[in-house]
C-alpha cells in the first residue's frame, strides 16, 4: 500500500459525479481501474492510500504508482484559483460549496471516447451495466482482494468485435458507433494522441466526424480526456440550470445561444463549472418525481446548429462577461 497526500479532494464526488461509470465502492474505498492497473483507493481525511491487484509489480512499478493514481485525479490542478475563477452568482456559488473537492478526472483517452459513445441517451445506472459487460467479455481481469476488476478494452479489441456481440453487452444501436470508431481509431485514421496538438476547434472538429459523436458528446470527450478544462458540455440537466437560473424570462433561448453564454460567461475553467453544476443538480434532484437521469454525454439537444468557428469567436469575449445581446444571470 502507499499513501498519497491529496489536499482538497473529495473521493467520493468525484468518482461519483458522472464523468467515469466502472468504480465500485468497497467498505470505506473504491475499487476500479486506472488504464491497466487495478486498484484499490480510500481516502483517509487527506491521504490516499492505494494498492494494487493483479500480479504484484516490481518497486519502480510500485514508485510510479503514486505518480499514476496523482495525475488520473488531477490532485496537481490549483482547485482553489479555479474554483475562485467561477462567475460569483448564487447558483454557481451553491454549486461551488456543495463539490467542494470534486476534481475533473484524466482519462485514457479511448476509453473516455467510447464510453460517451456508449452512454448516449441512457441514464447512469445503465452506462455503468454497459462499461462492465464491455469490460467483462472484452478486457483483462484482475483480482484485488475479492474483487475482480476488469480493463477497458482496446479499440483493437473492439474493432475485432462483432455488431452481435457489442449488442450483447447492451449497446443496442450504439454497436455501430463504437465498432466503427474503435476501426477508425485501431487503423490509426482517427489519431486521438496526436490531436492532442489541435487547437479546441479543431479537436471537436476532428471528434464530430467520429460516427456517434455529436457536439455534446465531443466536449464531454476534450474535457474528460483532454483535458480541455473550457470544454461545457450541455445536456437536459445543465440546459434545465441555464434555463431557470440565468434566462428565467427569455423563453426563446436557443440551443446555440446557451452554448455561446456558457464559453464565454463561465471563463476558461467552464468544465469544472459545467461538473459542479451538474453533480449539484443531479444530486439535488435524485429523488425528486419526474426528475431526468442523464448524464453529463446525453445528447438531447444536440441538433445542427453547433457552436461554427465564427460563432463561438463571436462569443469569446472576456471570462466572466455576458455576451452581447444576452441577458445577465437572474437568481
Amino acid at each position: 500500500m502507499i499513501e498519497i497526500f491529496a489536499p482538497d479532494f473529495d473521493l467520493e464526488k468525484t468518482l461519483d459525479s458522472g464523468q467515469v461509470f466502472h468504480w465500485e465502492k468497497v467498505g470505506g474505498g473504491f475499487v476500479g481501474a486506472i488504464g491497466d492497473l487495478a486498484v484499490h483507493v480510500r481516502q483517509d481525511n487527506e491521504m490516499l492510500k492505494v494498492r494494487c491487484g493483479g500480479t504484484p509489480q516490481p518497486a519502480h512499478q510500485r514508485r510510479a504508482l503514486r505518480g499514476i493514481v496523482a495525475r488520473y485525479f488531477a490532485l496537481d490542478h490549483p482547485l482553489a484559483a479555479i474554483c475562485d475563477s467561477f462567475p460569483k452568482d448564487p447558483v454557481m456559488n451553491a454549486a461551488r460549496v456543495f463539490c467542494r473537492g470534486l476534481r475533473i478526472i484524466r482519462q485514457p483517452k479511448w476509453e473516455c471516447l467510447a464510453t460517451f459513445i456508449c452512454s448516449s441517451m441512457k441514464q447512469v445506472a445503465h452506462i455503468r451495466q454497459i462499461s462492465l459487460a464491455l469490460r467483462r467479455r472484452f478486457g483483462e481481469q484482475w483480482r484485488i482482494g475479492s474483487r475482480l476488476v476488469y480493463s477497458f478494452p482496446s479499440a483493437q479489441r473492439l474493432a475485432q468485435a462483432s455488431e452481435n456481440q457489442l449488442r450483447n453487452c447492451k449497446l443496442g444501436y450504439r454497436s455501430k458507433n463504437v465498432r466503427a470508431t474503435a476501426r477508425l481509431v485501431s487503423s490509426g485514421q482517427a489519431g486521438l494522441e496526436a490531436w492532442s496538438a489541435l487547437s479546441d476547434a479543431e479537436l471537436r472538429e476532428q471528434l464530430c466526424a467520429l460516427p456517434g459523436v455529436g457536439p455534446k458528446i465531443a466536449n464531454c470527450v476534450m474535457l474528460f480526456g483532454y483535458e480541455r478544462l473550457r470544454s461545457f458540455p450541455i445536456d437536459v440537466w445543465i440546459e434545465r440550470v441555464l434555463r431557470q437560473h440565468y434566462f428565467s424570462r427569455r423563453k426563446k433561448m436557443t440551443a446555440l445561444r446557451l452554448r455561446e453564454f456558457s464559453e464565454t460567461y463561465f471563463g476558461e475553467h467552464g468544465g469544472y463549472a459545467q461538473q459542479y453544476l451538474f453533480h449539484h443538480a443531479r444530486v439535488s434532484s435524485r429523488n425528486s418525481m419526474g426528475a431526468p437521469r442523464t448524464t453529463s454525454a446525453e445528447k438531447v439537444g444536440d441538433r445542427e446548429d453547433a457552436i461554427t468557428p465564427a460563432a463561438a469567436g463571436r462569443a469569446a469575449g472576456a471570462p466572466g462577461t455576458i455576451p452581447p445581446k444576452l441577458s445577465a444571470p437572474v437568481a
